[in-house]
């Protein structure tokens, strides 16, 4: 079986009989490594205490008053928020469970750790998926992508190594009089390099043909269809769709901030800003499968769209189809 996406950290939780990642001791001491936590050489003696507590015994019961005579407030900020997410994790027992009770509550937990929590979830649900482009199509849900046209297509490359390459050009001003729009030289995924995403699913360096390659919007068609039934057992079959005419928006989901606007607009019958239209880079339908009938709140097709920003960033928003789907109760994961 081939590996792909080490860098989620699965190898750091345990799969239960119910398909679901265990929150292991061993994933909870990852986050006692990110260097906001880790105490720096002037860190008062209550912090480094905790600290050393915490990686002797990462599910040690820490009370507020611990946290609160920190001398430093970024650091008490800090652990406040990390005692918090931990302690949600452990009573939540699961990845997915943890991922669950965070959007349905409404939980202000930073963008970053979302998406690690839906890397570590996609790369459960994929196990054994043997198609690049539904992997690295599923990158959009975890990693934001800078969109970009070429030969008038529309690719959608890694932001942050996007960033990376504009730093680098900015550096080095001569060279970049010579090189091409940050990120173009990077591989674009095809039949004939498919085979490489492999060796380097972990280094984000394919660029994805969204616009011009159906192999692309199916691929995260069925990312999709992995996440809703691995996270809320409904099971679902979507499809791309190239035009927006003649869709019902009685149901909608936004796969992101825009979309959602976009789509308010339409199922109110408003008229749509041109440049929101000119954005809508995504549009899918969902339709439950025949045996969902009695969990579901309405009838008909449920469409999915997608937009990029004004500044070409694709930020997507997988936790919209959490609360989002027309599902009469939850169900437990496949």
């Amino acid at each position: 079986m081939r590996e792909f996406w080490v860098s989620s950290g699965h190898h750091m939780v345990r799969r239960r009989d119910d398909g679901r990642l265990s929150v292991t001791d061993e994933l909870l001491l990852t986050y006692l490594a990110r260097p906001e936590i880790v105490p720096p050489e002037d860190a008062c003696v209550v912090e480094r205490a905790l600290y050393q507590q915490l990686k002797a015994s990462p599910r040690a019961a820490v009370d507020a008053a611990t946290i609160a005579s920190i001398a430093d407030a970024d650091a008490r900020e800090n652990w406040q928020f990390l005692i918090a997410y931990r302690d949600l994790l452990i009573r939540e027992e699961t990845i997915e469970g943890a991922y669950l009770a965070i959007v349905r509550e409404r939980m202000p937990v930073p963008p970053l750790f979302l998406n690690q929590l839906v890397h570590l979830i996609l790369r459960n649900a994929l196990e054994g998926c043997s198609d690049p482009y539904v992997l690295r199509a599923a990158e959009l849900m975890f990693r934001p992508q800078r969109a970009s046209v070429r030969e008038g297509a529309l690719l959608l490359a890694d932001q942050e190594l996007v960033e990376e390459r504009e730093r680098e050009q900015h550096d080095k001003p001569l060279a970049a009089m010579f090189a091409g729009e940050p990120g173009s030289e990077l591989d674009v995924l095809d039949e004939d390099n498919a085979w490489t995403y492999w060796s380097r699913s972990d280094a984000h360096s394919m660029a994805l043909n969204f616009g011009g390659d159906p192999k692309s919007r199916t691929g995260l068609a069925v990312a999709l269809t992995v996440f809703i039934h691995h996270l809320l057992g409904t099971k679902v079959t979507i499809e791309p769709l190239i035009d927006v005419k003649e869709v019902d928006f009685r149901w909608f989901v936004g796969l992101d901030q825009d979309a959602t606007a976009l789509g308010n607009r339409l199922w109110r019958g408003e008229e749509v800003p041109s440049d929101l239209t000119e954005r809508l880079i995504g549009l899918f339908r969902l339709d439950f499968a025949e045996d969902e009938g009695e969990q579901r709140q309405s009838e008909g097709p449920v469409y999915l769209l997608m937009t990029m920003s004004p500044d070409k960033t694709v930020r997507l928003k997988p936790q919209n189809l959490v609360t989002g789907l027309p599902l009469a109760e939850d169900r437990p994961a496949a």
